[in-house]
Formats: C-alpha cells, structure tokens, sequence
C-alpha cells in the first residue's frame, strides 16, 4: 500500500515529467487502491488546466489514426499531450489489448506525449471506470489536452460527453453513419463532426446528411452549432481545420460560460457516483445484502412498498 509521503512523491514526480510516476498513479487510480483517497486529493490543487477532447466513434472509422494526426499538429505547437485510449478488455486477462499504443508508435519517444490504455473491463460506457480519475492524473501531471478515445460508439455508448469539454465524432463514408448518428442520440453529444477517410466514395453525401440533421435541432440564439468537416487522417489531410474547430469549441465554451457549467455538472456527477458506491459498500459490510433480500420479498409479496423499503435500507447503513 503506498504512503501518503509515497502519494506526495509521486505527485511532484509526474508534475515534473516523470512518465513513471504518471504511470504508477494511473495503476493506483485504476486498481483502487488503498490509497486512492490520498492520491485524488493530492491531485486536487492541480487539476482543472487542461482542455480534454473526447473522441468516438464507431469501429473502423479511424479513431487511432485520427488521434495520432492530432497529436502530431498539437505537438508542433509545442503542447503536452496526454492520451487516454480505452481499449477493449481482453477476454483472457481482463487488461487492454494495447491496440492503440500499437498505432500511435510514432509518439512514443516523445517526452511531451504520454500515452496510456485502459481496459474498458465490459463498462458498457465506452469509458472504464477510472477514467475520469486518470484524466485527473494526466491533467495534474501538466497536460495542455488529454485526449480521450473511447471504445466506440451506440446506444449506451456516450458517457463520453460526461467527461470531455469538446467531443469529436468520428464517422465514414459508407458504413451508414449518418443514420445511425441520429438513431443513437450521437447528434446530440457531437461537438465537432468528421467524416473520415473521404477519399472515399459517398464523404460529401455523409456530410450532407449529417449537416441537414444538423439543422433540424433546436437552438437558441448565441449556441454552438457543430461543424461538419472531411479529413483523410492517414495523409494528414483535413487535420488543421479540424484542430481549429476544436479550439474554436474550447474558446466558445469558456466565453459562453458553458465550460463552467459542464466542469460543474461533471463535478456533480462524479461525487454522486462516489457516494452511491461507498453506500453500496457500506450495505455489503454490515450485511445489507441479506436486508435488501429481505425486503424484497417483502415487496414482491406485496406486503411492503418499495418506498418503504428503501427507507428501511438507509436507516440500517
């Protein structure tokens, strides 16, 4: 178990550059460890500074490839970059299959990239569950972006907007992803929309489409209304545009107000979820499960009602 004088260390190790010290606190964050308190804590008074952008979409659209051509165009303006990729759990071990690291080696010698895959662990978010704590290590650690690219994308696949400031969604040309954007709600989280590898035949009628659906929303005056843009990651086309739009997300979200609010909303979120989970752990320790069976007998018989018998869990924990 680390130390509280370990967790310090660690601290001012990561915020000086160490990409050994951002990787044991990431490990830390994701084994929940003990000493997870100590860490998040630690981290607190410096976080809050970097800009992150989530990237999603759905598979074989280019995410990997898109995400190192952004980096390469972040990294020429001299930015830390830190990179968060949730991979697929292996079904053998249960750890990220490491695709993306497989993908992106071309950043792996810089020291102003660090980069690091996390397991999903069948966290039907698209996200794992330390996510949002690792962004906090990343985002200590001096990070100017954090990118985050998710699993892909679905009905149950857009905690992303949860924990990104930008969201870029990724589609392509013939796969039919203008129809399934509408379809699984991916219209309303898209700050920014690339159709990717438009050499293809049928780029221009995606954007189109995607464009119309656009429009069809409702807004109110003064909102951010997402651009549509083609890029061909695997040549680097289309990129710059596509890396402007995203700071002309960023700059409309500070100066509308709307980043404090989404920081907030996320805030909100991420302390309900903590106290859920200690409540659940707390029913564990002190036999609440055997009450929880109880009582639902109870209501299935017909003889309590649910209500009732959640308040008799609360009063027990």
């Amino acid at each position: 178990m680390a130390r509280a004088s370990d967790v310090d260390d660690l601290v001012r190790l990561a915020r000086e550059g160490d990409p050994r010290a951002v990787a044991r606190l990431i490990s830390l964050v994701e084994d929940a460890s003990p000493a997870l308190r100590d860490v998040i804590a630690a981290l607190m008074p410096f976080a809050g500074n970097a800009h992150i952008v989530g990237i999603t979409g759905a598979p074989g659209v280019g995410k990997s490839t898109s995400t190192s051509a952004y980096v390469a165009a972040l990294r020429a303006r001299d930015l830390r970059v830190g990179v968060l990729a949730i991979d697929p759990s292996s079904p053998f071990s249960g750890g990220a299959l490491l695709g993306d690291r497989i993908r992106m080696q071309e950043h792996a010698t810089d020291t102003g990239v660090y980069i690091r895959s996390m397991a999903s662990r069948g966290h039907l978010g698209g996200l794992s569950w330390a996510a949002p704590q690792a962004l906090r290590v990343l985002d200590a650690a001096g990070c100017d972006v954090i990118i985050l690219e998710t699993v892909g994308v679905g009905q149950s696949e857009i905690e992303v907007v949860g924990v990104a400031d930008t969201v870029v969604v990724l589609l392509a040309p013939g796969m039919g992803d203008g129809i399934q954007a509408a379809k699984a709600g991916i219209l309303e989280i898209g700050d920014v929309f690339i159709v990717n590898k438009a050499d293809r035949e049928g780029a221009s009628t995606t954007s189109r489409e995607l464009r119309h659906m656009i429009t069809l929303g409702e807004r109110t005056a003064g909102a951010w209304v997402p651009p549509v843009l083609q890029t061909v990651a695997s040549r680097g086309e289309g990129i710059d545009e596509a890396v402007e739009k995203i700071d002309e997300h960023y700059a409309w979200l500070k100066d509308s107000g709307t980043l404090a609010q989404r920081r907030l909303r996320r805030a909100r979120d991420e302390v309900e979820a903590i106290a859920v989970a200690s409540l659940r752990q707390r029913m564990g320790d002190l036999g609440g499960e055997e009450l929880l069976s109880t009582v639902a007998a109870e209501v299935a018989a017909g003889s309590l009602d649910p209500y009732a018998a959640a308040d008799r869990i609360i009063a027990s924990v």
